[in-house]
């Protein structure tokens, strides 16, 4: 089985930065799409990125600014670069992998909390 787990979260000012992580254990194939979700104060899951195993990448247009998704296959680790951070970034961020093909799968990290303070 497959886990997935995500660092690097934490309280950070206005303006400043943060890089948050996001690893797998176990086996993971090619052909997925990794993705960085957050779910707001307001219980709001929003999708931020999404990166797939070609190195395509994906970012909403709220942020695509100050976010960079990048992943490392051989590592089996996808990082999400936050810079320039606002009061309304403030959330707990998930990553998910999944796949569509076999052998499918979709798995979810335990999130990481980022506040940003005013």
């Amino acid at each position: 089985q497959v886990q997935l787990v995500e660092s690097g979260g934490g309280l950070v000012q206005a303006g400043g930065s943060l890089r948050i992580s996001c690893t797998a254990s176990g086996r993971i194939f090619s052909g997925d799409v990794w993705k960085w979700h957050r779910m707001t104060p307001g219980n709001q899951r929003e999708l931020v990125a999404t990166v797939s195993s070609g190195g395509t990448t994906y970012v909403v247009d709220s942020v695509e600014d100050r976010f960079t998704i990048s992943r490392d296959n051989r590592k089996n680790t996808m990082w999400l670069q936050m810079d320039n951070l606002k009061p309304e970034d403030t959330g707990v961020y998930y990553c998910q992998a999944v796949r569509g093909m076999t052998p499918t799968y979709n798995y979810w990290g335990q999130g990481t909390q980022v506040t940003v303070s005013s």
